[in-house]
């Protein structure tokens, strides 16, 4: 049986809490020299969120801005090895805005946090475009597009990276 999806939120809506979400970034974090943000997994939603994201930053800050990305598997993220690209130089001392499409239970925001709280970063946020109501792990984001409270059957899908098809989807 195929689900249903329901659009709750339209790519121009998406647009407007990516631009508010940076914005709040930008401005909680005024003062610092560099900005780091993190997309978790290349290829996905999360990585292109952080890419819009690090876009709108680079338009409205004079900080120097820097786009990595964080692997892991998402399905297992105890049982595999979390990577990133940056040294420890480049995370020493830096804030990090770690970035996901959705935080269902938190378990891969907690995880993709690994490689960074071994190399002092200054501190680590977190920017989500939706964030669910179903937390197993202590996570909370600190900058959120959209929260929706849901049934744990329910699912949430981000488009981001496919043209025509944006949007936030619950089914």
């Amino acid at each position: 049986m195929e689900a249903t999806l329901t659009r709750i939120a339209d790519w121009p809506q998406v647009q407007q809490k990516i631009k508010r979400i940076a914005f709040e970034i930008a401005e909680d974090n005024y003062d610092e020299p560099e900005i780091i943000v993190a997309g978790i997994c290349r290829n996905t939603e999360g990585y292109a969120m952080a890419v819009k994201i690090y876009d709108v930053l680079k338009e409205i800050v004079q900080t120097k801005v820097v786009l990595t990305h964080i692997e892991l598997d998402k399905s297992r993220p105890a049982d595999s090895p979390v990577e990133m690209s940056l040294s420890d130089s480049d995370i020493n001392g830096k804030v990090i805005i770690l970035v996901d499409d959705v935080s269902n239970s938190g378990r891969t925001l907690l995880y993709a946090m690994k490689p960074f709280l071994e190399h002092h970063p200054k501190k680590i946020q977190m920017a989500v475009l939706v964030e669910r109501t179903h937390k197993m792990f202590p996570v909370q984001p600190d900058y959120v597009g959209l929260s929706l409270s849901t049934t744990i059957q329910e699912h949430i899908t981000v488009v981001i990276s496919r043209a025509g098809e944006e949007g936030i989807y619950l089914s």
